[in-house]
């Protein structure tokens, strides 16, 4: 089907005034969004010119003194950051202490270490289970 010349330029037209009409309402509501955000917003540097005080905030926790405990096991140096676990380990018997250290913070399972004491797997799973339970008793005991 073919269309006249005059058909096809009304077209146009019409489209092109479709265009400017949603353009022009888009432009509206943008102004229309920032007249309300404006409202709404209070700028930093009248809040800084009002007030006499710095408008900052430091937080306590970085203010804290960090106090790593550090075990050697095996020749591996094992550094713990909380103060309370680095407490309840250290009043694990030698043994057992190294048990956990090396099987939580260096990645051994339960037959190497069992190899290095001359336990078998089992007694060593028993001894980090033991380990636990003590660990448990004293952080529970701390609170």
């Amino acid at each position: 089907m073919s269309y006249s010349e005059q058909f096809k330029e009304h077209i146009e037209y019409t489209f092109n005034g479709f265009c400017k009409t949603v353009l022009y309402h888009e432009a509206l509501n943008a102004y229309r969004d920032l007249q309300r955000k404006q409202r709404h917003e209070i700028s930093l540097e009248y809040i800084v010119a009002e007030t006499s005080f710095e408008p900052f905030e430091a937080d306590e926790y970085f203010q804290v003194a960090y106090k790593p405990t550090v075990f050697q096991v095996q020749g591996q140096t094992v550094i713990i950051g909380n103060e309370r676990l680095a407490t309840a380990l250290s009043k694990l018997s030698e043994q057992r202490q190294e048990i956990v250290l090396l099987y939580y913070f260096c990645d051994y399972r339960d037959k190497v270490i069992g190899k290095l004491y001359g336990y078998c797997r089992s007694t060593t799973n028993y001894q980090r289970q033991a380990a636990l339970k003590q660990l448990r008793k004293e952080l529970e005991d701390e609170e």
